[in-house]
């Protein structure tokens, strides 16, 4: 089955996010064959770039709305980009990312359109003949899933959490064709004016979309504690999460907590050091592909989700695991050296 789909290619800064790649890559297996990929982009100056890669990873249409009233994100302006978007490209379903921005316009998309909306998707299973789409979504914080389906005849929204679905990669190595529009919209009266944004990141990565978290709760007992998480972070080229307990005690920014209350994440690895496990937590980093935990306290509830635990003072292990990871990379550097001369 054939369907037309448009993409909200959301941007951080001047560069798309990760997460508009998996809704891309979506958005590509749902169309099917002979369907058609829009993308909209939301920009203040300088799409060119990012209109190529989506094209290049399967967009057959961007359309791209250039425009100082977007430098910021305001819900009203972002909201009248993808109403038209949506008169212009008569999509069957809109696929925005499941980030803050995404969560924001997704109901408001779909109430303007009378779509159907299902949130926080991990997974997309089109049924053998094409038409019987289910999208598998976590409940009660990690516990249960469900499959939910649309009814025939409406449009569908749907928000993909990041680092579950695969994106799109580019599908044509001699180049792709597509067609990049210029979309005309009437931004409303906005009612809030931003000022200055304030960034802050776990070293310029993003929690939600890093391939690698190291978390720390109440056990790291410092804001100097985190420095061994930091430098073991670094040698995997990962970023740094904390529970709200670390974050209550004043050990690190609130930017950092991960948890129901917090940022959900689905790294490929998830190392938690001197984090207990409280239910909280786990809703935040659950799905995470691989967990390892290290903790002093052998009945750790952390430790019933752990793919690998280890008992032990974080302060010990932690210094260890980055020398080896040293170690490693250095041998590594050694033995491509070797192969070049």
């Amino acid at each position: 089955m054939s369907r037309t789909i448009l993409v909200y290619a959301e941007c951080r800064g001047s560069a798309l996010r990760r997460v508009a790649l998996e809704a891309l890559g979506a958005a590509r297996r749902l169309a099917g064959q002979d369907g058609a990929v829009h993308a909209v982009l939301a920009c203040s100056g300088g799409a060119a770039d990012e209109a190529a890669a989506l094209i290049a990873r399967g967009a057959d249409v961007v359309h791209v709305a250039d425009d100082p009233a977007l430098s910021s994100y305001a819900p009203e302006a972002y909201l009248a980009v993808l109403g038209a978007a949506v008169s212009a490209a008569r999509p069957d379903a809109v696929l925005l990312g499941h980030t803050p921005a995404g969560r924001e316009l997704a109901p408001r998309v779909a109430a303007a359109i009378g779509a159907g909306h299902i949130a926080d998707v991990i997974a997309i299973e089109p049924g053998a003949d094409g038409h019987d789409v289910r999208f598998l979504r976590p409940l009660y914080a990690g516990k249960a899933f469900e499959r939910r389906s649309f009814l025939p005849g409406r449009p569908w929204v749907v928000t993909v959490r990041p680092n579950n679905l695969p994106p799109a990669e580019p599908m044509d190595a001699g180049g792709r064709s597509g067609t990049v529009v210029e979309l005309r919209f009437s931004a409303p009266p906005l009612l809030t004016l931003v000022r200055g944004v304030v960034k802050r990141t776990a070293h310029g990565l993003d929690l939600a979309e890093a391939d690698i978290v190291v978390s720390g709760g109440r056990g790291v007992r410092s804001a100097e504690g985190f420095a061994p998480l930091q430098a073991l972070a670094d040698a995997l080229g990962g970023a740094v999460g904390a529970s709200r307990a670390a974050c209550d005690a004043g050990y690190c920014d609130y930017a950092l907590q991960i948890g129901q209350t917090g940022k959900v994440v689905t790294p490929k690895l998830y190392i938690a050091c001197g984090i207990s496990g409280a239910i909280q937590h786990l809703a935040g980093m659950s799905q995470s592909h691989t967990i390892v935990a290290i903790n002093k306290d052998p009945d750790a509830p952390i430790f019933g989700v752990a793919d690998y635990s280890i008992v032990g003072d974080l302060f010990e292990v932690v210094p260890l695991l980055t020398a080896e990871i040293g170690r490693m990379h250095n041998d590594e550097v050694r033995g491509n050296g070797a192969a070049s001369r």
